[in-house]
């Protein structure tokens, strides 16, 4: 945890954001934009915007995540919120009932952070307690089970579990010990056990004890340590792994570099890419670029990593479907595919945007997630 006097250091600020972890001075308002289809961006009525519009609120929130058609926060208090599509009870609230505006999910305080994916969702508790719900399929909620489910429901009885990821269908996550799990679909090896067996509940990858943060994609999932090493795993073809067009089942390390804070995956079946932030505030990315979603201003596919821009002012970055958004020094950007208005730049459609583009003129956004074709960002006010 960050010490909140005096100047942060870039790792403190990325910490701080990432896990939603402001201090009290600082409140966050939530703005959402893009597809609006079975009412994901909260706004209680099923009209896209191309453009980003404040998601009404009665507190300040502190973190959120969105999946493919759905959107989680947390607010301040710790409590948890959901809206959009509810298929399979992707939301948590007990039933399959689409929300166009925030519903909290129970009436527990005690939310930490929350991910989501295409129909699945994984969160910590304050306790250290690890939960999820929505589908099931492949054992993804890690429940033991293979049945949906449309509440939250505790994982195991461990009280230690540090940060979590949802991948396309499967999940991750780090222990305050350092060790690493995963479970769900196994396909592309992507679990990291070195096979290709699902798993319904979680599994230790390896032995090390020195990971930090994890982000699960559609058949892959790259890894940081606490000494700033970069792992990738899974299905190698085209995913963005950095490895080659090679099958990983199990972590190897991305080049030799320890500067990496972490990085991110899409995890849909798009045209799949990474992307990662490093120690000096600069943003890297790699894999298909098909609608320029590596923001390198070109569609050329690259299988390494390629510095966006000159900027070291990087704070945050969000994979999502063909598209990526990210904050430069305060300043909220976003590039690749528009569909919707995805982007947040005014309009809808083409034409697609391959370098970063700044979206409006604040300089005070914080966070930023990208699902399919909708975002949701904030912004820290006092």
């Amino acid at each position: 945890m960050p010490n909140y006097s005096g100047v942060w250091t870039l790792q403190e600020q990325y910490e701080s954001v990432l896990e939603g972890n402001w201090p009290d001075i600082f409140r966050a308002e939530l703005y959402s934009w893009g597809n609006n289809t079975d009412g994901r961006l909260g706004h209680n009525d099923v009209v896209s915007r191309s453009s980003p519009v404040q998601i009404v609120a009665s507190s300040p929130w502190k973190s959120f995540t969105t999946g493919y058609t759905y959107s989680h926060a947390i607010t301040s208090g710790g409590e948890l919120y959901a809206w959009g599509n509810n298929n399979s009870g992707r939301l948590g609230d007990g039933n399959t009932v689409n929300k166009s505006s925030p519903i909290q999910i129970g009436a527990l305080t005690n939310w930490k952070q929350v991910a989501s994916s295409e129909a699945h969702s994984v969160a910590v508790k304050t306790d250290g307690t690890l939960w999820a719900w929505g589908y099931n399929l492949n054992g993804r909620l890690g429940d033991g089970t293979v049945v949906d489910k449309s509440s939250p429901v505790q994982i195991g009885t461990d009280t230690n579990w540090e940060f979590i990821s949802a991948g396309k269908d499967s999940s991750y996550a780090v222990k305050s010990d350092g060790t690493l799990w995963s479970w769900g679909n196994n396909d592309g090896g992507n679990l990291g056990h070195n096979n290709t067996t699902d798993r319904s509940s979680p599994v230790q990858v390896g032995a090390l004890t020195t990971w930090s943060k994890v982000t699960g994609g559609k058949l892959v999932a790259l890894a940081t340590t606490t000494s700033n090493e970069l792992y990738a795993w899974g299905d190698g073809l085209g995913r963005g792994l950095s490895l080659g067009a090679v099958n990983n089942s199990s972590p190897q390390q991305v080049g030799s570099l320890t500067n990496w804070l972490q990085a991110f995956t899409s995890n849909t079946d798009g045209s799949p890419f990474s992307c990662g932030l490093k120690t000096d505030g600069t943003l890297w990315s790699w894999g298909s670029n098909n609608y320029g979603q590596l923001g390198v201003n070109t569609t050329t596919n690259t299988s390494s990593p390629v510095q966006v821009g000159t900027s070291t002012g990087w704070t945050a970055i969000s994979a999502g479907f063909n598209g990526a958004g990210g904050i430069d020094t305060g300043e909220l950007y976003t590039w690749g595919a528009n569909g919707a208005g995805a982007n947040g730049l005014n309009y809808s459609g083409p034409p697609e945007v391959s370098s970063p583009t700044q979206v409006g003129s604040l300089a005070n956004w914080t966070s930023v997630s990208r699902g399919v074709t909708h975002m949701l960002a904030s912004i820290r006010f006092t």
